[in-house]
């Protein structure tokens, strides 16, 4: 019997980080998924950035990208949350921000994903990392540079917003891996850590984050081995790195899309996926073996590949 919806042998889906889009090179991949009968989990940002910085991009304070992001809502694509904006946010900027994004969609974000290096991420840099020696890893790894910079989750500072992330928002993403299906890292997914009391559920998502490295993942040979292991895929990308130019969509990425589009999937947003895997289930925290595992395969990933 199978464990999805339909009788479907895998699950597939997107999670797009809004860095760098523009309604010109995102509209042609999300009519490209529409049409293929994907339907996935696009983050925006709903205020301007305070300064402009590499990753900026449109905002939900631009109003035709704000037409688009409604579009894609109620077109049964989901909206989520990558911080309020590219730039640090103290809390009641945050919370202007959640409300902007209330205002403009009808509706909270269900899910959150850090902005790379925003004061306001939650539970991010070495506090991702629930255990001593491994946050030791990661301070010798990132030469101690970034030691108290995220101070989302801290209660005291000024850009703590924890209690409104446990309030309003049901999911939070954290470690990419290098691998198609999360059921072989991360099968308590999602799960929450007791240690990091403001995320009610975290989740982990597969290496995507430029077309380059999207393809290598969803390759052919990786999709089949995710429909023969009746696994789960939370893809992790960037809609605008190299995935469409001047409205032309890259090839390989099409072909592959297409190939996959073909197998018996469920291709639903990441929030109806992660809502389908904790039914039914009677433990959520992540044991403590698991967790172990995940984080010393990211750090090993992190410092010899480079992952999110």
């Amino acid at each position: 019997m199978s464990r999805f919806p339909g009788g479907k042998r895998f699950a597939f889906t997107i999670f797009d980080d809004t860095d760098h889009a523009t309604v010109e090179n995102i509209s042609p991949v999300y009519q490209f998924l529409t049409e293929l009968g994907f339907r996935t989990t696009k983050s925006v940002w709903p205020l301007p950035t305070a300064f402009q910085d590499t990753s900026s991009g449109a905002t939900l304070a631009d109003r035709e990208y704000m037409q688009l992001i409604k579009m894609l809502d109620s077109d049964g694509f989901e909206i989520a949350l990558h911080n309020v904006r590219a730039s640090d946010s103290p809390r009641e900027v945050v919370r202007d921000g959640l409300k902007q994004f209330a205002s403009c969609l009808g509706h909270l974000p269900r899910i959150h994903c850090n902005h790379y290096n925003n004061r306001d991420n939650l539970y991010w840099g070495e506090d991702r990392l629930s255990f001593r020696a491994h946050r030791l890893v990661y301070r010798a790894g990132t030469l101690f540079r970034r030691k108290g910079c995220f101070q989302g989750h801290v209660n005291g500072s000024a850009y703590f917003w924890g209690d409104l992330c446990q309030e309003q928002i049901t999911y939070v993403r954290n470690f990419v891996f290098h691998e198609i299906n999360l059921d072989r890292i991360n099968p308590t997914m999602p799960y929450h850590n007791p240690a990091m009391p403001y995320v009610n559920y975290w989740f982990s998502s597969c290496e995507g984050g430029n077309v380059h490295s999207f393809c290598d993942t969803i390759n052919e040979a990786n999709q089949d081995r995710l429909m023969e292991q009746e696994g789960v895929c939370i893809m992790y990308a960037h809609f605008a790195s190299g995935f469409c130019t001047d409205g032309v969509l890259n090839q390989r990425f099409e072909q592959l899309m297409r190939r996959l589009a073909a197998k018996d999937g469920w291709f639903v947003p990441v929030a109806t996926l992660l809502d389908h895997l904790r039914t039914g289930r009677a433990q959520h925290d992540i044991p403590r073996r698991e967790l172990a595992t995940m984080e010393r395969r990211w750090l090993k990933q992190k410092f010899r590949r480079g992952t999110s």
